[in-house]
């Protein structure tokens, strides 16, 4: 895997002179929207296939995979676009392998809300090795929101992919209940309506296990958070299912030091198959622009971690939402709205602006001017972004990486990781 920048001059049709590949097979790979204006500083990962099949009149990809004695998900990853397809036609190339260096086999994570596109979902789930339904809202009663998901866990299953439900105290937009939370902390009895109530929809449904997010996770209710997690795994593993929970550390970083809560990850531990270490981003942002952490930064919190948490039962986080602020930057005032990686780089190309890149982050980014003449700054990940965050999931030992979230498709995210990790399947 090679991952490609665009230098001032570069075409299409040069680069893939350059690297002895077809045109459409890059186009198609990257599934780039714009290769008649490619912009300056924009990624493109180039990969080389080992073994192609020729379909002949009457193939099916299921009698494809049997021939070549592959797994049908390997076929999905390999050729994702066929997802939105019924059918595969005589004459198409399909890759059953490209040349990698895979450095890892590891488990992936997606987080989607209930409404995701179902041809969303079918094209991202054969990189998936767990997916998270995360809009289960639990009230101060312990009372769970009623989800409309049954097709999401049947599909999940379809495609070998373990299916979770994730109940938290956030609304969809990222708002959560301190009061709430707390509440539930200090009142078992409603713990223990919450945990019947968790159950009753895991069994409804055809769950294999909960994911639960703890957003105020503080010194001073240490004791009932511990208390509350090994009740809630007692209840879950008698019945045979996955317990995993997501968090998000309170990290201050000074010039010199950095600093966490005081949170005892060692016993949650070992109450749990997983701690999850994400930070959820929203269809908004608030924060400065250029708010990443730096890559140093994230590697020391990982080493901090890994220090009282065994590594295998760690997972990282990866947000895959990029921003764009109009400027000046206003604290408490201006407010940054979600893109897609796609819709970044559609951005620079009718912008005609250059895509740079901050190393320290790990991020690109752009200044544009939009139709009225105002400057915005935009901030978003890219193939080199992927490639280096997830790099630190085998050098570290962590159990694997979380994808949020997965109500789009990312290709070039999956380009790279699937380049990078063979992905466990844990369902046969």
């Amino acid at each position: 895997m090679v991952i490609h920048v665009v230098q001032p001059g570069e075409t299409i049709k040069s680069i893939a002179e350059l690297y002895q590949l077809p045109e459409d097979r890059i186009i198609l790979e990257n599934a780039i929207l714009n290769p008649d204006n490619l912009v300056v500083g924009q990624t493109i990962v180039i990969v080389y296939p080992l073994i192609t099949h020729t379909v002949q009149e009457g193939d099916t990809l299921a009698d494809i995979a049997n021939q070549y004695q592959v797994p049908l998900m390997q076929l999905l990853r390999n050729n994702p676009y066929l997802s939105d397809r019924e059918y595969i036609y005589p004459g198409e190339t399909i890759v059953i392998s490209y040349e990698t260096d895979k450095i890892a086999t590891k488990s992936t994570g997606g987080y989607v809300y209930s409404f995701v596109s179902r041809d969303i979902l079918r094209k991202t789930l054969p990189f998936l090795t767990f997916l998270t339904v995360f809009d289960y809202f639990v009230n101060a009663n312990g009372e769970i929101s009623d989800v409309d998901d049954q097709d999401i866990v049947d599909m999940a299953k379809a495609y070998r992919v373990f299916p979770m439900m994730l109940i938290s105290t956030l609304s969809q937009h990222g708002v959560g209940s301190r009061e709430a939370d707390l509440f539930i902390l200090e009142h078992p009895e409603i713990q223990d309506i919450m945990i019947d109530n968790v159950l009753a929809n895991i069994r409804a449904k055809g769950y294999y296990g909960l994911n639960q997010y703890f957003q105020y996770l503080s010194p001073d209710t240490k004791t009932q958070t511990e208390n509350f997690i090994i009740k809630m795994s007692n209840r879950l593993k008698s019945e045979g299912l996955r317990y995993t929970v997501t968090i998000t550390p309170q990290v201050n970083i000074e010039r010199t030091d950095i600093t966490y809560e005081t949170i005892d990850y060692s016993v949650i531990s070992q109450y749990v198959d997983a701690i999850l270490f994400l930070s959820f981003d929203w269809g908004y942002s608030f924060a400065p622009s250029a708010s990443a952490i730096p890559l140093s930064i994230l590697e020391t919190v990982i080493r901090n971690f890994t220090e009282v948490v065994p590594p295998e039962k760690f997972a990282l986080g990866l947000s895959v939402i990029g921003y764009d602020w109009a400027l000046p930057y206003v604290p408490g005032y201006t407010v940054a709205n979600a893109i897609t990686f796609d819709a970044a780089i559609q951005i620079a190309a009718d912008s005609g602006v250059d895509i740079q890149f901050n190393v320290a982050t790990a991020s690109p980014y752009y200044f544009y001017n939009n139709i009225e003449g105002a400057l915005h700054n935009v901030w978003f990940k890219d193939a080199r972004s992927i490639d280096q965050i997830s790099r630190l999931v085998p050098k570290y030992g962590l159990q694997g990486l979380f994808i949020w979230n997965n109500m789009y498709f990312f290709t070039q995210m999956w380009l790279v990781i699937n380049n990078l990790y063979d992905i466990v399947k844990l369902l046969n």
